[in-house]
């Protein structure tokens, strides 16, 4: 099945659109939280954040800042929820970012789910130090 948001980047399927440039294009989300919710997406089909190539990334999160400013700007909102899933909980294979409008008592409550604690400092340091090395294996520098 063809991807929905390379249809909507071509003018192949409806969207609302609200922004596009030559990288990017964003439009309203067919099923917001809020009214304003919009999704951004580089123009280019790339599934998740890490095939987004370094180049497109500054570009990318600048639309994405502007856009977090007018949303809340266009809503009256006090301020904006900004965030992309990485393949678990992507509804569309495409990468994508959510900005969304917020207000106090919205009715949203921090992350959609239960947050916790580490077990212990050690354990912390143990994560730590795995990402650290991942970092350092990936060779980007």
């Amino acid at each position: 099945m063809e991807c929905v948001f390379c249809r909507i980047v071509r003018g192949e399927a409806p969207a609302d659109r609200v922004y596009e440039d030559g990288s990017v294009v964003a439009f309203l989300d067919v099923r917001p939280l809020f009214e304003g919710h919009v999704l951004v997406v580089p123009r280019e089909h790339l599934p998740t954040l890490t095939d987004v190539p370094p180049e497109l990334l500054g570009p990318y999160y600048a639309v994405v800042r502007r856009l977090a400013g007018a949303v809340e700007a266009a809503m009256d909102a006090r301020g904006s929820f900004v965030a992309s899933n990485n393949r678990v909980s992507q509804s569309v294979p495409h990468f994508h970012t959510h900005v969304v409008p917020r207000r106090p008592r919205d009715g949203l409550r921090g992350f959609f789910w239960p947050r916790g604690r580490y077990r212990d400092a050690e354990r912390a340091a143990e994560v730590a130090a795995a990402v650290r090395a991942a970092v350092s294996a990936d060779g980007a520098g």
